[in-house]
């Protein structure tokens, strides 16, 4: 599978990373489709972007997809449906299409029935943690009627897949489900620190928290888990809003999700720089823009 033509629709962080740790891939196989490259102000950064790693920047999803053998769908979560249909129509008959977007169930479902719709394969993909630093090793989750085939296909690619289930979604409703309490804990965080810092009881605050659960250093878990924010908040809030409906779906009220979306919205839209790893600097960067 490494000599085969490889796609990605979306080339962000998710994908540079996967990139960097293919080691038998030969970069200039691979062809790359970002919709940033048709917006005026991002466009020379993609093409940019493009030649430092040495693919194939593309024009459109139909030129990203032309030929290959399988593809790597890794755009926000709001935009994963609308590149599903964007590509299917090119789609070579039988091509792997791995989403990796963090979505609802739902949402995989229905892009699912517009790659099959199209002759492709289908694979509901989760990805675990963080790309960096484990970049291809990240551990990802993969569910549907091709997952077994396409671990195979992962794992040719040095990717380290784990098979959850023979139905699209199944993999996605384990990460969406993490996310209400992963991704939970960072709004709790923000809004408990920030409002700390401007009281002026941070230092009392973070005493206690120490005191009642000293296995966690909130200090550093609080630097953390603003870093994530503040760098990567526009697209957890797409995340967050896609776990809502999850919660929804199963019939119950997704209050904190939809809360969480709206702290990492707002977080990532203030643009702080966030700096060293220091909580204190963190929290006076993000309020002095509040």
């Amino acid at each position: 599978m490494t000599n085969d033509h490889i796609s990605f629709i979306g080339f962000g962080e998710a994908a540079g990373a996967f990139l960097s740790g293919w080691a038998l891939v030969d970069p200039a196989r691979v062809a790359a489709f970002d919709i940033k490259s048709e917006q005026s102000g991002a466009a020379d950064m993609m093409r940019a972007r493009y030649a430092q790693t040495g693919v194939r920047g593309c024009a459109s999803p139909a030129e990203a997809v032309a030929g290959t053998a399988m593809v790597f769908s890794v755009v926000t979560a709001d935009q994963a449906l609308f590149a599903a249909k964007a590509a299917a129509p090119h789609l070579p008959k039988g091509v792997f299409w791995f989403d990796c977007n963090s979505c609802a169930p739902a949402t995989k479902r229905r892009a699912a029935e517009v790659i099959e719709a199209a002759g492709g394969r289908y694979v509901d993909v989760a990805v675990m943690a963080p790309v960096y630093p484990k970049r291809h090793h990240v551990p990802l989750n993969i569910a549907g009627p091709h997952a077994e085939a396409a671990a195979e296909v992962l794992r040719s690619l040095d990717m380290k897949p784990t098979v959850t289930g023979p139905e699209v979604g199944h993999a996605s409703s384990i990460k969406m489900i993490r996310s209400v309490m992963i991704k939970g804990l960072e709004a709790l965080v923000a809004e408990c620190f920030l409002s700390a810092r401007r009281a002026g009881v941070e230092e009392q605050v973070l005493a206690s928290l120490e005191a009642s659960d000293p296995d966690i250093a909130w200090r550093k878990r609080g630097a953390y888990n603003l870093e994530r924010m503040m760098v990567h908040g526009a697209r957890r809030a797409s995340e967050l809003r896609e776990v809502a409906i999850t919660v929804e779906d199963l019939g119950l009220p997704g209050l904190m999700s939809a809360a969480t979306a709206e702290w990492q919205d707002k977080i990532a839209a203030l643009k702080a720089d966030p700096g060293g790893d220091d909580l204190t600097a963190r929290l006076d960067a993000i309020l002095t823009r509040l």
